[in-house]
């Protein structure tokens, strides 16, 4: 018998196995959740299967989202990068992925981890909605907005309230999985 999966991910096996794997698993490791927000970052305006696609890309691109080093990242790496056909060749979004690198450490820094800062906002404990079908599902929330304005504040970019929405779905700070999913009690 098939498993019964949230709509979005219908029809593509990548789309699929991160639906099934990744998609609102609660992360709290800061590596994995600088890489979503890295993703995100790159996904605004296009689709996340184009960057699940380019993921592998992502990552032997931007020395496997270690932030430390990306934060350092001089005008040649830039160049490489925008050089890089594996990847988004965006020049805003690329500078941002640095600043916002630089951003996350200095949350680190005030907070201990970002984590910490990130899963303070949900008191440290996954938003569980009940959307029935996700084309009914939030792009935004009162709550992303929020979190938006003050990583806006500490200097990220490329932040907006739907991209930190996306994001909390994706590390499952909210869980947006229909409740007819198998994943929904899983996560």
């Amino acid at each position: 018998m098939e498993k019964q999966r949230c709509g979005w991910c219908l029809g593509n096996d990548l789309y699929m196995a991160y639906h099934d794997n990744e998609w609102g698993v609660p992360v709290r490791d800061d590596k994995t959740l600088f890489e979503f927000l890295t993703l995100e970052t790159f996904q605004a305006g296009l689709s996340w299967l184009t960057i699940l696609k380019k993921r592998d890309n992502f990552r032997k691109a931007f020395d496997g989202f270690n932030y430390m080093k990306i934060s350092r990242y001089t005008e040649k790496k830039i160049e490489a990068l925008l050089q890089n056909e594996g990847i988004i060749r965006n020049k805003l979004k690329v500078r941002a992925t640095i600043g916002n690198a630089q951003a996350f450490m200095k949350v680190q820094q005030e907070f201990g981890s970002f984590s910490s800062y990130i899963w303070d906002f949900v008191d440290g404990q996954p938003i569980k909605n009940k959307i029935e079908n996700h084309k009914e599902g939030p792009a935004n929330t009162a709550l992303s907005d929020a979190i938006s304005k003050d990583l806006k504040k500490r200097g990220f970019k490329f932040v907006g309230s739907t991209v930190v929405y996306a994001h909390m779905q994706a590390t499952g700070m909210v869980n947006d999985h229909e409740v007819n999913c198998f994943r929904y009690d899983e996560v």
